[in-house]
Formats: structure tokens, C-alpha cells, sequence
């Protein structure tokens, strides 16, 4: 059974803690640690690893602190020189070449953003779940079997999107960026029709923009193509 808190979620701040019972792990580190601590009263020793996935510091704002604490980290190449951040927890790895870590078997895959080498990945454990983590990408090119969780950006509608620059509350410009940078709702709901979702227990959507998204909305619309449960972080 995997169990998912969302410590910070949005623009604001990324970071996600997930269990399997066994190995517990971090996802992003968009928040100051003093706030992780806080909110996981305090217990992070027996975190065995955080997964960052791009430099921007919504994801990464704390990623110092998180390795002075002791706590290994994992990313890609591209977004720890980016970073520039250099420690002996710091493992970099490469898309497509799986890994374990406790009873996490953990595969990395690139996916779609505007910085360096950004990644999401697949974690498995070994009673047979599969978590699914994508975030801050406009675009999966890869489909999935057996998943069992997924956490997925769902950043922005284009409807809401349009209406905002009509009237002028988000800048023009900030479309071209949203299009190649972010998941929308309607490419979310795209990409779930083209996996398998016999398996799902849970759908959370991360990353909800302020100004562009309508969090109850975006849950009912999910609910009802996938007939899961679905879950705003």
C-alpha cells in the first residue's frame, strides 16, 4: 500500500512524501526543510532519498539543506549542474535505466520542460504498486502498465487560460511559455486515455496554476473520464 502526503503543491512550492510502508521518500524539495521537518514532525531520518526533478526552485529551493540533513539525492545530470550544486549525496541518473533503492525499484524517464534535463519517474515497490510522479511537462511520450497510483501535473485549462489574457489578467506571453512548458487538463486527460487504467487506485493532480485552473472542476472532469478516485494535492 502506497500512502501519499502533499506537503507543498503550486507554483509556490513542490515537495510530496510517499511510503510504501517501508522505504519512505521524498519528492521535490520546492519548500524550505525547516517547513518539511515541521510538517513530518520532524522524522526525515528515516528518509531514504529525495527525487528532484528539475532545477527551478519550486522544486528544489531547499535541496541544500536536504543534503546536509543527510538525506540522499537523486536528479540528473543536467539539473544538478544547473543547480551547481556539488555533495557526495548528489546521484546522478540517466532516463531509462532503472534503479533500487529499499524496496523501491525506481526508473527515471525524461519528459517535456524548458530547462536543462528534466525527468519524472516510475516507482515501483515489491508487493506490486506502481506510483507514476510527472510534473512540470506538457508532453509524455511513454505509456505505462500496471499502474496503481499517479501523481500528475494538471497545471492549467486552455478555456481558462484564454479567458484570462482576454480580459488581461495573465500576459499574453505567458501562453506560448504554458504550451511547451506545462500540463494542461485537456493533455492530462489525453495521456490517461491512452494508458491502461485497469489497475488505478488513485489519481492526484499536482501543480495547479493560481490564476488558471479551477480545482473542483478539474477534479469532476477526471472522475468522470477515469471513473477513479481523484485527488487535488
Amino acid at each position: 500500500m502506497i500512502n501519499i502526503k502533499a506537503l507543498a503543491s503550486g507554483s509556490k512550492g513542490n515537495c510530496y512524501y510517499i511510503t510504501d510502508g517501508h522505504t519512505p521518500l521524498l519528492l521535490e524539495a520546492g519548500i524550505s526543510f525547516k517547513s518539511i521537518q515541521k510538517q513530518l514532525n520532524f522524522k526525515t531520518t528515516s528518509i531514504a532519498g529525495c527525487f528532484v526533478t528539475h532545477e527551478h526552485k519550486d522544486h528544489s529551493k531547499s535541496i541544500a539543506e536536504v543534503l546536509k540533513s543527510g538525506i540522499d539525492c537523486y536528479m540528473s545530470k543536467g539539473t544538478a549542474e544547473a543547480l551547481n550544486i556539488h555533495h557526495h549525496r548528489v546521484h546522478n541518473i540517466e532516463a531509462k535505466k532503472q534503479f533500487k533503492l529499499g524496496t523501491w525499484t525506481i526508473l527515471p524517464f525524461e519528459v517535456e520542460h524548458d530547462v536543462s534535463e528534466p525527468m519524472g519517474f516510475l516507482f515501483a515497490n515489491e508487493v506490486g504498486d506502481k506510483l507514476l510522479f510527472a510534473t512540470d511537462t506538457y508532453y509524455i511520450k511513454y505509456k505505462f502498465k500496471g499502474l496503481s497510483h499517479i501523481m500528475i501535473e494538471c497545471n492549467y485549462s486552455l478555456d481558462i487560460l484564454n479567458q484570462n489574457i482576454e480580459v488581461g489578467r495573465v500576459p499574453k506571453i505567458m501562453k506560448k511559455r504554458l504550451l511547451r512548458s506545462h500540463f494542461s487538463l485537456e493533455n492530462v486527460k489525453e495521456f490517461l486515455k491512452a494508458n491502461d487504467l485497469s489497475k488505478v487506485q488513485e489519481i492526484h493532480l499536482l501543480h495547479l496554476s493560481d490564476n488558471n485552473s479551477d480545482e473542483q472542476r478539474f477534479k469532476q472532469e477526471i472522475q468522470a473520464l477515469t471513473g477513479k478516485l481523484v485527488y487535488v494535492l
